[in-house]
């Protein structure tokens, strides 16, 4: 995805990272191509750890691009182990640190990712198709958890709009609904609801169809270089950085088009608490809390208090606030 316009909002690597780390990144990129999976991914079975981001005709496609308001002294990229350490995925247990310990056996390959409904061309894209059919970009973000804790992550991967597009929508779409895979074998928290936080799986979310064409919505495949590990939703994820976290669903099987507002899967479970919507918002609290601040995930301890002031989009209204424009958002939360 090209995109042409300057925005306040996009903010070089060199300006999120600390410059000797960015120097060394971008070095070790050009000369080798992106980081094997292998250096993440060992464990994870059915050749997973495949070293594709190594191919040097790929990684010229690659470039950085990265939305961002910076925040003086604090937008600087979470540390990678505290990004794969530091995971809400219930399908792998619902404290943090149990994804990365539970989901290490998870296999990602072979793999089926269908698009249909109303679509002119239904889709079913395999493993190798997620990293190859697409232009991979890589794109810094901030991720606003609904708990009050953020990160700074580079993901790589691909815009949604340009998936979506190849199946070519017809005038009846106007909801996207995602769902991750069921695979009770695999995934221990689907197979025990006390693990899996008493959610119904498979876990489901959905957008409005102009969100899901957002310059910003994003398919991640990978992060810092590397393919994306399981506790962080591999092989592909969704990422839509102006909402809270619990929007950006893991291990995608299938994005469906409706005419319908498709149901999600926290605004079942407790639909007073987690609206459809869910966009960052500091001036509505959740029923539990204020979402008026939050704590930077950093390079400090795990409870270092980074706080700071949650903005209004997470600081990308720029590029979406039109969409909600005369909506009540303390109604459409």
């Amino acid at each position: 995805m090209l995109i042409k316009s300057s925005k306040k909002s996009q903010l070089q690597e060199h300006q999120v990272t600390d410059e000797k780390i960015y120097q060394q990144r971008r070095t070790l990129l050009k000369s080798l191509g992106f980081v094997g999976a292998s250096s993440l991914l060992a464990p994870v079975k059915a050749n997973a750890a495949v070293d594709w981001f190594g191919d040097e005709k790929q990684t010229a496609k690659l470039r950085s691009l990265a939305f961002e308001k910076a925040t003086p002294g604090l937008d600087k990229l979470t540390p990678e182990q505290k990004v794969i350490s530091h995971n809400n995925f219930y399908e792998f247990g619902a404290q943090k640190n149990q994804p990365a310990e539970l989901s290490q056996s998870f296999n990602v390959n072979p793999w089926q990712l269908t698009i249909s409904g109303e679509v002119e061309k239904p889709l079913t894209l395999d493993y190798d198709d997620l990293f190859k059919r697409f232009t991979l970009e890589e794109r810094i973000y901030r991720l606003r958890c609904v708990e009050t804790w953020s990160m700074v992550i580079p993901w790589i991967g691909f815009s949604l709009a340009s998936l979506i597009k190849q199946a070519q929508p017809n005038s009846k779409a106007k909801y996207v609904a995602f769902e991750t895979l069921y695979d009770p074998k695999q995934m221990s928290g689907q197979s025990n609801r006390r693990l899996g936080g008493g959610i119904d799986y498979p876990y489901k979310e959905g957008l409005r169809l102009d969100e899901a064409m957002n310059e910003l919505s994003f398919l991640s495949v990978g992060l810092y270089g590397k393919t994306l590990p399981p506790q962080n939703g591999a092989p592909i994820r969704l990422v839509v950085p102006w909402k809270y976290g619990f929007k950006s669903i893991k291990s995608i099987v299938s994005i469906k088009l409706t005419d319908q507002m498709p149901p999600t899967t926290w605004n079942i479970l407790a639909p007073h608490e987690y609206g459809f919507y869910a966009n960052v918002n500091p001036t509505v609290a959740h029923p539990r809390w204020s979402q008026a601040r939050e704590r930077r995930i950093t390079s400090g301890g795990l409870f270092a208090q980074n706080r700071i002031d949650t903005q209004m989009y997470n600081g990308y209204g720029e590029e979406v606030a039109h969409m909600y424009k005369g909506m009540d958002l303390n109604k459409y939360y």
